[in-house]
């Protein structure tokens, strides 16, 4: 029957999986997997150890864990939209420690959205990738310091007011002359007078009287 050939012939081809997850030494080493190992976006207050990432930062640094010992690492940050345009803002390279831990120096960029690419040595698919966001915020500026005005030490302003008027001075009267009585009695009128009237004399000889 044509079903029993191509059942038979179909049994005989060895299929994909069976030699993918065989151990007759041709599959990868162990102790060499490539493609292991992370990297994380830490804030620069950030211990190394932390294995967290942190997507959110302002000052910030790279951080790899769990690499092949001693291999080399290329990495670029590009800005990325929604605020970037693809364009590479830092880039760089490292060589991890016999641990394949290793990290970058603090570092900072303009406020915005970003990408890592993380390309390493042994690698079998595509680069490690993070994206994070920069914000860093505008500083708060110092309080403005307005000096106070320096008391003067010149003299005080009279106070404000209509000045007193001085008392008034009445005006002077002329004294009118005391005649004694003997004088007013030779030049023939009374003391109770206050002007001197002319009097006119006339000698005569004697026994005559005076006019």
């Amino acid at each position: 029957m044509t079903l029993a050939f191509a059942g038979s012939s179909a049994a005989a081809a060895p299929t994909p999986s069976a030699t993918a997850h065989s151990h007759d030494g041709g599959g990868v080493p162990a102790g060499k997997n490539g493609d292991n190992g992370t990297v994380k976006i830490h804030r620069s207050t950030t211990p190394v150890a932390d294995r967290r990432n942190q997507p959110h930062v302002c000052s910030f640094y790279l951080d790899a864990f769990g690499f092949d010992p001693a291999q080399s690492v290329s990495w670029q940050i590009k800005s990325w939209p929604p605020t970037g345009d693809r364009t590479v803002a830092a880039s760089g390279a490292l060589s991890l420690d016999s641990n394949g831990t290793g990290h970058t120096a603090d570092m900072g960029l303009p406020d915005g959205h970003y990408k890592l690419l993380w390309n390493f040595q042994g690698e079998k698919g595509f680069a490690k990738q993070k994206v994070f966001w920069v914000a860093c915020g505008a500083p708060t500026p110092p309080p403005t310091h307005h000096p106070k005005p320096r008391p003067s030490h010149g003299p005080k302003p009279s106070p404000s007011g209509s000045a007193r008027p001085s008392p008034s001075v009445p005006p002077t009267t002329p004294a009118t002359p005391t005649v004694s009585p003997s004088l007013a009695a030779r030049a023939g009128f009374t003391p109770t007078s206050r002007r001197a009237r002319p009097v006119t004399l006339t000698r005569v000889g004697p026994g005559h009287p005076v006019e």
